[in-house]
């Protein structure tokens, strides 16, 4: 006879670890997450690990961390077991030039930065916290995109971004740093954010890939031919600037931000001012011909007029017939927008057109005063930009500038022809100060066409051998009597014709009157702009 079975033995606990063991666990995970991506290619071009990025980006010391030890809940294959910390996105607050700014960078050595539901989750935690506290955003994205084991979860995940995008648009400024890949619905919500910086050669943005373009259509493509820095800056108008490598792009997002105030209720951060070297009003006469059809660089009138070295172009390879810059003009910071005589004569186009909308939209957002150089003669004629809609493109700009309350300064330097004159910042579209320089053409077009129209019948039935002559005679007629600037300031279209050299005087003094400008608007819930 056996006796009584004995009790099974309790399985042993473990022993408690200390809270210390714990914290120095962590701590380690973290440590591994500081290596960088391993793409050699990336590599052996300075590509830094994502707190790398961050570190570059902020104040030495200021870094704050948010939701470092997250971690995704998903059991789904490929996923369970492997939880990195901070499920593939560092997030956190930070100081830039001592100025609040909260970001993000997406990690590729985490599911390849790949986005799924708690990795959207800290995004949007830190969207909301910027406008808490009103900060800009600096988003610094690397990712395979949607993390596909995740499914629909990842794809919510994108919609709560890009909600914030838009709920935050105009409230916070909002950068993207592209130092990576960024490709299907992932590219939207840069795409809504005010600025967007790319890097050569290691950066893309595209909507659907080379393979699936191959697989679709038949058409070969690389990478960099789609959807590189090269195409965004110069056909698509998707990137506002490039950088040669990632400390240079963060540098940028930087310096974007001197020229932005924190948040829509607060004004630029004034710099201490600094004048433009002696002599540099005095050439500014000399830089635009009075003949006008000569072109000219616009971009030596900007410079002399602005603060030095103060001059940062957005969009400087995108309609280069239209320039848009930030600068400074006795150290506060203003948006210029002129035409650039030497491209396209400084016509207005359809790239034009919303390169100049997007732009002074942006400004009037964040309290930016314009400041606008004309030298148009007029929208670019031809079949391919009627058919493509530059009534409605050129639409866009006439509307920003309707609509912009910020102070408005223009100045007139040789031609303002046309619907392109009421366009580029009128006295009839609400512009604070208007100056022309002494040679400047202001009608409806140049003295050349309005002789063809007027005296049509006067030079057919001229003699042959002295049409030419009666042509140039009622040319200069013409602009002698009605191209001067004087009918206009007669009507109070212009406060003042102005020495050259003074434009910059003249400027700093009015913008100086006018910051504390307030402007009301009819109750409405929001204007309809002709997109």
């Amino acid at each position: 006879m056996t006796g009584p079975s004995e009790a099974p033995s309790p399985p042993a606990v473990p022993a408690p670890r200390h809270p210390q063991e714990r914290f120095e666990e962590f701590q380690r995970q973290l440590r591994e997450q500081e290596t960088p991506p391993s793409n050699g290619k990336r590599r052996g071009r300075g590509s830094l690990s994502a707190r790398a990025r961050l570190t570059a980006l902020f104040d030495p010391g200021s870094f704050v961390e948010l939701d470092a030890l997250v971690t995704h809940r998903s059991s789904a294959f490929g996923l369970a077991g492997k939880r990195p910390l901070g499920d593939g996105v560092v997030t956190g607050f930070g100081r830039v030039d001592g100025r609040t700014v909260v970001a993000f960078a997406q990690d590729a050595v985490a599911f390849g930065g790949s986005l799924g539901e708690a990795h959207a989750q800290k995004i949007v935690k830190g969207m909301e916290l910027a406008a808490r506290i009103g900060a800009p955003v600096v988003g610094i994205n690397d990712s395979g995109g949607a993390r596909i084991q995740e499914g629909v979860l990842s794809l919510g995940g994108y919609g709560e971004v890009f909600h914030r995008n838009v709920l935050y648009s105009g409230v916070v400024p909002q950068i993207s740093v592209i130092l990576g890949p960024c490709a299907g619905g992932a590219v939207y919500s840069p795409a809504m954010t005010d600025f967007i910086i790319m890097t050569r050669e290691t950066s893309h943005m595209f909507i659907t890939g080379p393979e699936v373009i191959r697989a679709v259509t038949g058409e070969e493509v690389s990478m960099e031919a789609l959807g590189g820095s090269d195409p965004h800056a110069t056909l698509s108008g998707v990137a506002h600037l490039v950088a040669e490598d990632e400390v240079a792009a963060l540098a940028l997002a930087r310096r974007l931000l001197s020229y932005l105030p924190s948040n829509n209720l607060e004004e630029p951060p004034p710099a201490p001012a600094r004048e433009p070297p002696p002599g540099a009003a005095g050439e500014l006469a000399g830089l635009v011909p009075v003949d006008p059809d000569r072109p000219y660089d616009v971009h030596q009138v900007i410079e002399r007029v602005l603060d030095p070295e103060s001059l940062l172009e957005v969009f400087p390879r995108w309609a280069p017939n239209l320039v848009t810059a930030f600068g400074r003009l006795g150290g506060i910071p203003v948006g210029v927008v002129a035409n650039q005589a030497s491209y396209l004569a400084g016509c207005l186009d359809i790239g034009a057109s919303e390169k100049g909308a997007r732009f002074v939209r942006t400004l009037d957002a964040f309290n930016v005063p314009l400041l606008t150089f004309v030298d148009v003669p007029g929208f670019l004629p031809g079949t391919q930009q009627e058919h493509g809609g530059i009534i409605r493109h050129g639409a866009k700009l006439l509307y920003a500038y309707a609509e912009a309350t910020v102070p408005k300064l223009t100045v007139i330097l040789r031609k303002a022809y046309g619907g392109a004159y009421v366009v580029m910042c009128s006295k009839h579209i609400g512009a604070d100060l208007n100056l022309a320089w002494p040679q400047a053409e202001i009608a409806v077009m140049g003295a050349e066409g309005a002789v063809n129209i007027l005296f049509r019948r006067e030079l057919s039935e001229a003699p042959p051998g002295e049409q030419e002559t009666l042509r140039r005679r009622l040319v200069e007629d013409y602009r002698a009597e009605y191209l001067h600037p004087y009918l206009a300031a007669e009507r109070g279209y212009l406060d003042a014709v102005v020495d050259p050299a003074k434009t910059r005087d003249q400027l700093g003094e009015a913008l100086t009157a006018l910051l504390p400008k307030r402007a009301d608007r009819p109750a409405r819930k929001h204007g309809n702009i002709p997109l």
